[in-house]
């Protein structure tokens, strides 16, 4: 089971996680979203535990649970939405001035 982990502190890192989420269970893999700008995090990450059992205790025991000073979010991760593609385009189909017409 894939969980969200939000609300976190920038200090946090993935092996501090990694500890927090073992004291209930074996963690497959843990994974702190990164700025790609600036390299520091973006506040909330992704562990994947492989018994539900065991992620479904860690969920109830670490959600609000303090963690350097931040109270962390725990929930089942979501799967990503769709975005709407392209991107660039011009509002209400509007077309590129080419210049006056003589």
């Amino acid at each position: 089971m894939k969980l969200y982990v939000g609300n976190l502190s920038f200090e946090t890192t993935e092996n501090d996680l990694q500890d927090l989420f073992e004291q209930h269970g074996t963690v497959n893999e843990v994974h702190l979203m990164m700025d790609r700008m600036t390299g520091k995090s973006r506040g909330f990450a992704f562990v994947t535990m492989n018994d539900d059992e065991q992620a479904k205790a860690a969920v109830t025991a670490i959600n609000n649970h303090e963690l350097n000073g931040r109270a962390l979010k725990v929930s089942e991760a979501r799967p990503r939405e769709e975005r709407a593609g392209g991107g660039g385009g011009r509002p209400n189909g509007q077309k590129r001035f080419s210049g006056f017409r003589k």
